[in-house]
């Protein structure tokens, strides 16, 4: 291990330790936004310190200067709200009411960049962190651990992309502890990094993730595309506020990330109608409902190739995705459960619609067990607006999805050419044959998925088609009524 892959597991295990002081007393979810607003809070401060310290060696000592500098930095600390002078006021009996007075002071001080993201969490509820003494007790002992300067990287160590890496390492053991809830909004970095790999945004390009959860897959797109405008939306208050601030860690400041469902009320919208991207990226919430009541007349004209059933989510996702893309240039990538692939109805008349479209370019197929609480295998799906052949290329990554595999799912996808056992080039007439499932098992020879959808996806199809059918068999009744 490097000795920057040693300090950083040190500094990840460090943090962990805090954990520990809400074992019984919170769920996963509640406990991770304590301890990232709380390390966000810290690192804040150290920013401020080792600004102040490179100011004051150049200007000599200069205090005016230094402070006309200081009010052009693009973090704004008021007087006494840094971690330190928090730290010294432990003792008092209303710590939560001072954690959240110097948070909400720092909003207001940075408002283009902070506005709104830790009034969400309140360090002073008595149902989360319990009665007056308990609660002083827990945020002293969190504020002592945080204080720990052998957990805080100097200047030396890069100390933005050491903190970045601690928040994804938190969200990531936070996740995985959840289970299945936690893991809603949380994309695998194997997952992320294979995406952006795919996808390819560019200098210069609009990338967006309309279901941005944490940000995870919003920074991977955007790692290799340099200046690059980045943009989201999240339903979730307090996950809206945790990619805020991890965007923040890493350096994406100036990302637009917006508040609200994205499927009910699209709020990346220009002049009425909806921005355009050059990159769409997202991961489908695996068919939860939660997501709200999709409108029959949609104004931005989403829904045109069938309204998607309310009671999943993937195509609903999938056609706002496509609706979001450049005309003849946008591409668009999203995760969703094998289903997806291969279910009926209404679901089936609108993936037939987007191969008639020549929209859909990929389907790369993922082991089952990489989304926490969700052992069902999945499959990203890749939309290209300027397709250069009507073909659509079908890949198995396999059992695992390592480096290598990454390397060798992405070769497969560039040469776009049949592999034995692992990529098929599917002409539109032979997915016609096929009634245009895209299920893998059914183009390649051997593949590591089930070639039949789990039983729990089964019976949500068959309820999905029982509920179709009564409404039918009311408006056939309607009908005959009137008519006789």
């Amino acid at each position: 291990m490097s000795r920057e892959a040693s300090r950083q597991a040190e500094i990840n295990r460090g943090i962990w330790r805090a954990r520990g002081i809400f074992r019984d007393q919170l769920n996963p979810a509640d406990c991770r936004n304590y301890m990232l607003v709380l390390l966000f809070f810290r690192y804040l401060s150290d920013y401020r310190k080792e600004k102040l310290e490179e100011y004051r060696l150049e200007y000599k000592g200069d205090e005016e200067r230094v402070r006309r500098r200081m009010r052009r930095e693009r973090i704004i600390l008021p007087e006494g709200c840094d971690f330190e002078s928090l730290h010294s006021r432990r003792h008092e009996t209303n710590l939560g009411e001072l954690i959240n007075r110097a948070l909400e002071k720092i909003e207001e001080a940075n408002r283009s960049n902070f506005d709104g993201v830790f009034r969400k969490i309140d360090f002073n509820s008595e149902a989360n962190l319990g009665e007056t003494r308990e609660r002083n007790a827990r945020l002293k002992e969190l504020l002592e651990i945080f204080v720990d300067q052998r957990l805080i990287p100097g200047s030396s160590e890069r100390s933005d992309s050491f903190i970045g890496n601690t928040y994804q390492f938190l969200l990531d053991r936070f996740a995985e502890e959840a289970g299945r809830k936690g893991g809603d909004n949380f994309i695998p970095d194997a997952v992320a990094s294979l995406m952006a790999r795919l996808l390819r945004p560019g200098k210069g390009d609009r990338v967006c993730d309309p279901a941005c959860g944490f940000g995870s897959l919003l920074i991977r797109l955007a790692e290799g595309a340099g200046e690059c405008a980045l943009f989201g939306q999240e339903p979730d208050p307090q996950d809206w506020a945790i990619c805020r601030m991890n965007l923040f860690l890493h350096g994406r400041e100036n990302a637009r990330l917006e508040w609200g469902n994205p499927l009910s009320d699209p709020k990346l919208v220009e002049d009425g109608v909806l921005m355009k991207f050059d990159i769409v990226a997202t991961r489908s919430p695996f068919s939860l409902d939660r997501w709200g009541f999709l409108p029959k007349n949609d104004k931005y004209r989403r829904f045109h190739r069938g309204l998607p059933p309310v009671n999943r989510t993937d195509y609903s996702f999938i056609t706002h995705l496509i609706e979001t893309t450049r005309e003849g240039t946008g591409r668009a990538g999203i995760v969703v459960p094998l289903g997806a692939l291969f279910r009926g109805g209404v679901e089936g008349r609108i993936r037939r619609q987007l191969i008639e479209e020549n929209l859909i370019e990929a389907v790369i197929g993922l082991p089952a067990n990489l989304f926490y609480g969700r052992p069902i295998p999945s499959a990203i799906l890749i939309f290209n607006r300027g397709k250069r052949t009507s073909d659509v290329l079908l890949i198995d990554s396999g059992k695992g999805l390592n480096d290598q595999q990454i390397d060798r799912v992405v070769a497969a996808y560039q040469n776009f050419e049949s592999v034995e056992n692992f990529a098929y080039r599917s002409a539109v007439r032979e997915l016609r044959e096929n009634d245009f499932n895209l299920n893998l098992p059914k183009y390649l020879g051997r593949t590591g998925m089930i070639d039949m959808p789990d039983i729990k996806e089964l019976q949500k199809e068959i309820d999905m088609l029982e509920s179709e059918l009564s409404k039918v068999r009311i408006e056939i009744g309607e009908y005959l009524e009137n008519t006789s």
